[in-house]
């Protein structure tokens, strides 16, 4: 248990860190215009937001110190 606590940890700190400094992006499609059969659509690049980041950040060090807590 301790193994997985400690990775897990590693892997959200890590991602938490990067999505927390507007490097992960994600596209985003919207319908702008629709007539009869034609459609038009623009997709956007959008980061994920950094409050997302910074928990995700904090989890991973809980779960690190609890994987470094725990004695088994």
């Amino acid at each position: 248990m301790r193994g997985a606590f400690m990775a897990i940890g590693l892997l959200l700190l890590v991602g938490g860190a990067i999505a927390f400094f507007g490097v992960i992006e994600y596209p985003q499609s919207e319908h702008v215009l629709k007539i009869g059969g034609v459609t038009a659509s623009v997709t956007h690049e959008k980061t994920v937001p950094q409050w997302i980041g910074g928990v995700a950040a904090l989890v991973g060090i809980g779960l690190l110190l609890a994987g470094a807590a725990s004695r088994r």
